[in-house]
């Protein structure tokens, strides 16, 4: 089984830190999971605020856990709020259904692990971890679905 290294996790964080310094974006916090959600790496800028791990940590997670985007997470929470009540128990409250949770997949599609992001607006968050992900020569879910993949698109 292949996992993503300290190395390309850092790549990753520092791609993020850089274009929202560059932008202006709020201080982010960046997490870097293996498949099974065990943290590779996680940052923060200065004056980024409290519980940003567990926030960070929550979206990579649910994406994991659901094998999708953690905004499809969200939009699953919206329509189904009995069944994702029961994963949020489940999982001992440790899936945060927000933008900004990612997959990353590898050349040929397979899972690596994901990536969690936090500071900025729900969309941005998750532009910024789509923008890791590519910068590092990963693949995203709509990538790994060019492919021919299996990569969860919609709910």
């Amino acid at each position: 089984m292949t996992t993503i290294s300290l190395k390309q996790a850092e790549l990753i964080i520092d791609a993020i830190f850089a274009e929202a310094e560059k932008v202006g974006d709020k201080p982010m916090a960046v997490i870097v999971t293996d498949q099974g959600a065990s943290p590779v790496v996680f940052k923060k800028q200065d004056e980024s605020s409290m519980i940003r791990y567990e926030m960070a940590y929550g979206k990579a997670y649910a994406s994991l856990a659901m094998g999708r985007s953690s905004s499809l997470v969200r939009y699953r929470a919206e329509q189904r709020p009995l069944f994702m009540d029961y994963l949020f128990k489940a999982s001992e409250g440790k899936i945060f259904a927000e933008d900004g949770g990612m997959l990353i997949r590898d050349t040929k599609g397979d899972i690596l692990g994901a990536v969690g992001v936090t500071g900025e607006r729900p969309e941005r968050d998750e532009e910024l971890a789509k923008l890791g992900i590519k910068a590092a020569g990963f693949l995203t879910d709509h990538d790994a679905a060019d492919l021919g993949r299996k990569a969860r698109l919609e709910n």
